[in-house]
């Protein structure tokens, strides 16, 4: 008998297209669906729960979640709720105010409106607008402000561009983050969040399918208490108070308790209920997903022995005498091996697997910045500061307008719109634009400090390089400088022949950690690294001018290279290198020494692993560079090799 699939089937899945679709419509919605719908429902009844937080949503779940809530929001038979999407290039101009044109009788009038985020505001026969943020990580500064403003507000006075109003926030908030970047959002806006969702592997079937699971009287309930008809008034009783602080723990902060009770309030209202009891909150927990929480938690294992913390750095690190080394300038000493003899070969890559003893057990909770171990910035609601070089500045991406102190930098658009604000009351024959109507640009600031990191995953097989690291790592956060990496022999590579790099806008980016703690593989293109890592100093400078203050290359490495940069280049490797592909590194530090001395600081981090030890100070001496001790007194060398300085992180 015959296994193949029908001809229009496709073979990897062997399901039909049509049928796949058609099954998926069909299919009854799960729990995590339902606890899903019942939310918006709740968000939609008490407007103290307007906000709602889904941690791991599918992107392309999105769109039908938000449709699912402006549908909830309008009611049977109305349109679906306005819909107003907030991301990276979110700007006060586009949230609070917009133009209009109007006819009048004597012509064409210019009128500011309020925005898309207050524009639905005092007005009860329409459904409020869902504001929809795809990224909460990644929300502009201007989005991350208004939401910290307007959420779990009863009255919010704005004052933008000449509109001053005294709104009623009435708009649904949706937002979706990862929860291993949860630690990178400010808390304050985190905390405005009133429903978290866990929402990982959520299968949305249809709108209606999954309003028709509801039960009856709920939709109607949320329609009547959107519309602004009275609701009756549900009371919260001892027990329920005393029930969230043991759900939640005596540690946590008051907005959660108050979304935790508000959520069994308003599924008692729901019920019909004038009471919310323990059973409420306990239902309540149960959509959150806070019955994980009192399961018991898995064992602390064993304290190991205390690790020394490394001695914090000063605000730019500069090597000490005892930690510097410097390689021998005599350039014959550049041949490291006969004709057609080879390099020893790196030590096979680690496997990647869970770490010895199991891994630990995963804990839904609608809480993961709790457990988050990612650093946060200081400031996440503030731009930072941008030093400006002469009275040129314009550096950096639009990001606002202000008004103009000089000539330097006009914002035309937004001049021409503040100037036909005032036009009927100067009653002049032309369109007039006087002094007060300049507007200059705001721009985000340019970053002014660089940091550049090349790391040979080859050479970290016995040492931990934390502590290396730790002095520029340090630096960079303080600074906030921007962060290039590259990357040089890692095991996951898509091309053990090239170096991969890429560029992050400070230390606190996840990819960093990452790139860190990668295994190490069995190819080593150390000239193509420090190729990348010259073209991206270039680039740097030439983009950025004199408003880039500093920049630091940092290489680590055992300066053990065994591709050369015309096989990184092709793509292939024919024959035996010999030590071609240690010329080629040498020949590529070359550039890097004819840049500016002035602003660029290099330095070269020996990983101490013998044979060809002299390799990192020639390396060094290319380069320009001072020499650092990566291994400290109490990492060991694991070659026999130990030079007995010290050094590393522990000496700054």
């Amino acid at each position: 008998m015959s296994t193949e699939p029908p001809s229009d089937v496709d073979p990897r899945i062997g399901i039909e297209p049509e049928r796949e679709v058609r099954h998926e419509q069909e299919e009854q919605p799960d729990g995590l669906a339902l606890r899903l719908c019942r939310a918006l429902v709740c968000a939609a009844v008490d407007p103290a729960l307007c906000s709602v937080l889904l941690f791991d949503l599918e992107p392309r779940l999105l769109d039908p979640v938000a449709r699912l809530f402006r549908r909830i929001l309008a009611g049977a038979g109305q349109p679906e709720a306005p819909l107003v999407m907030l991301g990276t290039t979110s700007r006060d101009e586009d949230l609070w105010t917009r133009a209009v044109l109007r006819q009048e009788t004597d012509g064409i009038a210019f009128h500011m409106e309020p925005g898309p985020l207050i524009q639905a505001d005092g007005r009860p026969g329409t459904p409020p607008p869902v504001v929809a943020v795809p990224d909460l990580c990644r929300l502009s500064v201007a989005g991350m402000r208004a939401a910290v403003q307007l959420l779990g507000a009863d009255v919010a006075v704005v004052e933008h561009a000449g509109l001053s109003r005294t709104a009623r926030p009435r708009a649904r908030w949706l937002a979706a983050c990862g929860s291993a970047d949860a630690g990178r959002v400010s808390s304050h806006l985190l905390d405005r969040f009133a429903i978290r969702l866990p929402a990982a592997g959520l299968r949305l079937p249809d709108v209606e399918g999954l309003l028709d699971s509801l039960p009856p009287d709920w939709l109607d309930r949320a329609a009547r208490a959107v519309g602004g008809q009275d609701a009756p008034a549900v009371t919260v009783t001892d027990e329920v108070i005393a029930r969230v602080g043991r759900l939640l723990g005596p540690d946590t902060g008051v907005r959660r308790q108050l979304a935790l009770a508000r959520l069994a309030r308003a599924l008692a209202a729901l019920e019909g209920e004038h009471t919310a009891d323990v059973a409420h909150c306990d239902e309540a927990a149960r959509l959150m997903g806070l019955d994980a929480l009192e399961s018991p938690q898995p064992s602390e294992p064993e304290p190991g022995p205390a690790r020394p913390a490394p001695v914090p750095p000063r605000p730019v690190p500069r090597p000490r005498g005892d930690t510097v080394r410097r390689g021998p300038g005599d350039q014959s000493e550049r041949r490291w091996a006969e004709p057609g003899q080879t390099l020893l070969e790196t030590e096979p890559a680690e496997g990647v697997g869970s770490a010895p003893g199991g891994t630990s057990a995963i804990f839904v909770t609608p809480y993961p910045e709790d457990r988050a171990d990612v650093l946060r910035d200081f400031a996440p609601l503030r731009s930072p500061w941008q030093r400006t070089a002469g009275t040129d500045p314009r550096r950096g991406a639009v990001i606002g307008s202000r008004r103009a102190r000089d000539l330097n930098d006009l914002a035309y658009v937004r001049t021409v719109r503040e100037a036909a604000v005032h036009q009927r009351v100067r009653r002049a024959e032309s369109f007039t634009v006087v002094p007060a109507d300049l507007h200059s640009h705001v721009r985000a600031g340019a970053p002014e400090r660089l940091l550049v990191l090349v790391l040979d995953h080859t050479c970290r097989g016995d040492w931990d390089w934390q502590y290396a690291l730790t002095p520029y790592l340090q630096w960079a956060y303080t600074m906030r400088a921007a962060v290039h990496v590259v990357e040089i022999g890692g095991a996951r590579a898509a091309d053990e022949l090239k170096a991969e790099s890429f560029a992050l806008r400070n230390v606190l980016d996840p990819r960093l950690l990452a790139a860190l703690y990668r295994p190490p593989g069995r190819a080593s293109p150390l000239a193509h690294g420090i190729e990348q890592a010259a073209q991206a100093l270039r680039r740097a400078f030439r983009q950025h001018g004199s408003g880039l203050a500093e920049a630091w290359l940092v290489v680590v490495t055992d300066g053990r290279g065994n591709v050369p940069l015309r096989a990184s280049h092709t793509g292939r490797l024919g024959g035996p290198v010999g030590a071609e592909g240690v010329e080629d590194a040498l020949d590529a530090a070359a550039d890097v020494r004819s840049m500016d001395r002035t602003r660029l600081q290099t330095v070269v981090v020996d990983a101490g692993r013998e044979p060809y030890g002299n390799l990192p100070s020639a390396l060094a001496d290319t380069l320009g560079a001072t020499v650092v001790e990566g291994r400290g007194r109490n990492q060991g060398t694991g070659s026999g090799r130990d030079t007995g300085r010290g050094g590393g992180a522990g000496e700054w």
